[in-house]
């Protein structure tokens, strides 16, 4: 059974990818809002499906229309200790460079003393600012 959520319907294209941020307060009174709050706040979606079948949103301009997402794996930053097949906590190192080609693997969003698991090991990070990272496949 595919994975179905709403999204705004200028967004709603097959293939396309988001990063769902989470709830949203202006939904709090929106008869819909459990199927738009059925994804993992800060996880990436692929959208494989768009359905016909459209809903007014005070969120999204225009309508929310009904689309089918599977959920990507989590790529992140990793310390080049940590090996293919363990398991351990990551945590986000301290960076403020917006700038580097990769921040966004280095800030993406996990829970805090949650073990994943390595998954797989892409390759060696260039860290501006001297950490000793690698590219990795993380999975809950």
């Amino acid at each position: 059974m595919p994975l179905v959520t709403l999204i705004g319907e200028k967004l709603a294209k097959k293939e396309k990818e988001f990063t769902y941020l989470g709830p949203n307060n202006e939904c709090r009174n929106c008869k819909l809002k459990t199927v738009c709050f059925n994804l993992k706040p800060g996880r990436t979606y692929k959208i494989t499906n768009v359905r016909d079948k459209r809903h007014s949103c005070n969120v999204h301009e225009g309508t929310a229309t009904v689309v089918e997402v599977k959920e990507m794996p989590i790529i992140a930053a990793i310390d080049k200790k940590l090996s293919e097949g363990s398991e351990s906590i990551i945590e986000n190192k301290e960076c403020k460079s917006i700038g580097c080609i990769n921040y966004e693997f280095c800030n993406v969003i996990l829970q805090k003393e949650k073990k994943y698991k390595i998954t797989k090991i892409y390759e060696s990070i260039e860290c501006p600012i001297g950490y000793e990272l690698q590219k990795a496949e993380l999975s809950e």
